[in-house]
């Protein structure tokens, strides 16, 4: 059929309509019924959700993001905000701990229009839940808070559905849960109730013999027309209240001139003109402090000029300095707040940042905590890369710099790690500076979440760092060379850039020309011009030297078969950081004695 397109200048993107040949083409390549829908291919689809428990995390976001927006923005006039979030969970999501750890949040903050159907088939993938899955689910929701109900028949007891709905929306304190007891393979007269019916299909003669149980006579994908005309009475009513709210934002905005254009900028995304002037500028002058402290005041910065700036950190927030000084925090009975307290819940605290950034375009959510415990979140942060979901993930405690508190916490693989992953924005900055380029690409970056890993240790602001060079990825800092031809090319990222410094200040005091160049985020640098790269790395010059406080694991790419690489291929140890340091030769020293070995 003809599908006639909405009004072009709608706040909201429309793809496709999925049609029948899109159903029998389902997991096929290309197509746009693949078997874990992603949000940016197939319509309709909000939130990418194939591993167990992202999608109930996700829910918790969205339901975050519409009580936050409503209470920032309704009026006792004018209710603009107003949606429910509903989300099916099933047995598998309930095991997995990501989903506990959303939902004692979802609790803790009274997500009233939050409602979760949990689909109690008793059955999982290895078969019968009996084997490893016999706890009260229903008790256990209620004691994270929530109201619990509980339809017993859940395969065709649709009024006793429509029952539960009603009265969970009558429950606007909690979010509600709502058991749904139902038969998995329901109709299917040899395989109903078991797992074989879970993950794979009927086969030819099941089906024949389930369309038989079930009095089904029409042929494959014919769609009778009661049901067709029942499910299409939804177009002209969701047109009508799509005409509706257009009515009442135009008298919105007659009333609230300001909140409405801030609200109409969040919807759309659109980011205030001038917003990057806010940023802190440093020089060279500027104190020398821990990258994670420079992170905070961008943030403060930022928060001041960019209105769907919103986030928090795992119970760290004073360590990884992430509080929005002129917010209190977003609770229960304070919504419209901007600081958002997670708890110990890393893998939650992403997955529901997920959430928030795929509920509307000029929502932006940051999420703290140790780089080290990404290894807690990495499920939810490969979604956010995976769904386009720019989520920007503030990651202190970036090294063995941090010290004392020894290999536990020291990450030594996390940087290679994020490189590998993509649709991912890995930011080490060496600075100040760079530290406010780093947020800057995050903040324009919508579809691609960014890491910022950074320091616990004061590093100096060095000469030549930029803002402006942070977008090229890689660029050089400093050069004594003429015509692209420098005999050393020294090459590091965050804390190291200055032990590049050092050793390329001492090599010239030598009579060698050294150029140092700052890798503050390899993905960019790979997306440059073949003649930038040429720029900064001369196919030429061979005597090339990483240093890097992490694994040396993809620099080869860099240093080429000729270069060296100073880096950490073993777990750190608990000392002081400048004595770890020396211990691992991550210092000046080692790079002038690797320059002088090429």
């Amino acid at each position: 059929e003809t599908v006639e397109r909405p009004d072009p200048d709608c706040y909201f993107s429309w793809a496709d309509p999925i049609i029948e040949e899109d159903l029998k083409q389902f997991r096929q390549w290309g197509s746009s019924t693949p078997g874990h829908p992603e949000n940016f291919e197939t319509p309709g689809v909000e939130v990418t959700t194939g591993p167990l428990g992202q999608g109930i995390a996700n829910a918790v976001g969205l339901a975050l993001a519409e009580k936050h927006l409503a209470a920032r923005f309704n009026k006792p006039d004018s209710e603009i905000v107003d949606h429910y979030t509903y989300c099916i969970v099933g047995d598998g999501c309930n095991m997995e701990g990501i989903l506990t750890e959303a939902c004692s949040l979802a609790g803790h903050w009274g997500l009233g229009k939050l409602i979760v159907f949990y689909d109690d088939n008793h059955i999982s993938i290895d078969g019968d839940t009996e084997i490893a899955f016999t706890e009260d689910v229903s008790g256990r929701f209620e004691a994270l808070g929530w109201h619990t109900l509980w339809v017993k028949n859940g395969n065709d007891g649709y009024d006793e559905i429509r029952k539960a709905i009603q009265e969970a929306k009558s429950v606007t304190d909690k979010p509600t849960m709502i058991k749904v007891t139902t038969t998995i393979g329901f109709g299917s007269p040899n395989k109903a109730n078991s797992y074989a019916v879970h993950g794979a299909a009927l086969g030819t003669s099941e089906v024949e013999a389930t369309r038989a149980n079930l009095g089904w006579p029409y042929e494959p994908f014919f769609v009778p027309e009661d049901v067709k005309s029942h499910w299409s009475r939804h177009i002209p009513q969701g047109a009508a209240l799509e005409a509706d709210w257009d009515a009442k934002f135009a008298q919105y905005e007659q009333k609230y001139p300001e909140d409405a254009a801030t609200l109409k900028s969040i919807i759309t995304g659109e980011l205030p003109a001038g917003w990057a002037d806010a940023l802190p500028q440093y020089t060279t002058e500027s104190p020398a402090d821990a990258t994670r402290n420079l992170s905070q005041q961008c943030l403060n910065a930022l928060a001041k000029v960019v209105p769907g700036l919103i986030g928090g950190s795992a119970d760290l927030a004073s360590s990884n300095m992430t509080l929005l000084k002129m917010f209190g925090d977003f609770q229960k009975d304070t919504p419209e707040e901007r600081n958002v307290r997670f708890g110990v819940r890393e893998h939650g605290m992403g997955a529901i940042c997920n959430g928030i950034a795929l509920h509307t375009p000029g929502l932006i959510p940051y999420c703290a905590t140790f780089f080290v415990f990404t290894d807690y979140m990495r499920g939810a942060m490969r979604i956010s890369a995976l769904s386009e979901a720019g989520v920007i993930y503030v990651m202190t405690h970036d090294s063995i710099g941090l010290g004392e508190d020894g290999p536990t916490h020291q990450p030594i693989e996390h940087l290679v790690s994020f490189r590998a992953m993509p649709n991912m924005l890995m930011f080490r900055p060496a600075d100040g500076k760079e530290t406010a380029g780093a947020y800057k690409l995050a903040v324009l970056n919508r579809k691609r979440p960014s890491i910022l890993a950074l320091s616990r240790q004061k590093l100096p602001h060095l000469p030549g760092t930029s803002i402006e060079g942070v977008a090229k990825g890689g660029y050089t800092i400093s050069d004594n060379s003429t015509d692209n031809k420098p005999d050393y090319i020294i090459m590091s990222t965050g804390s190291e850039v200055e032990i590049a410094v050092k050793a390329a200040e001492e090599l010239t005091k030598e009579g060698k020309t050294v150029r140092v160049v700052s890798f503050v985020c390899w993905e960019l640098f790979d997306e440059q011009s073949d003649e930038y790269k040429e720029s900064v790395l001369p196919e030429a010059v061979t005597a090339r030297i990483s240093i890097e406080a992490g694994s040396t694991l993809g620099w080869q790419k860099y240093v080429g078969s000729k270069g060296k690489t100073i880096g950490i291929d073993k777990f750190g140890a608990s000392a002081p950081a400048p004595k770890i340091y020396k211990e691992y030769g991550i210092t000046a020293e080692n790079v002038i004695a690797a320059a002088k070995s090429l």
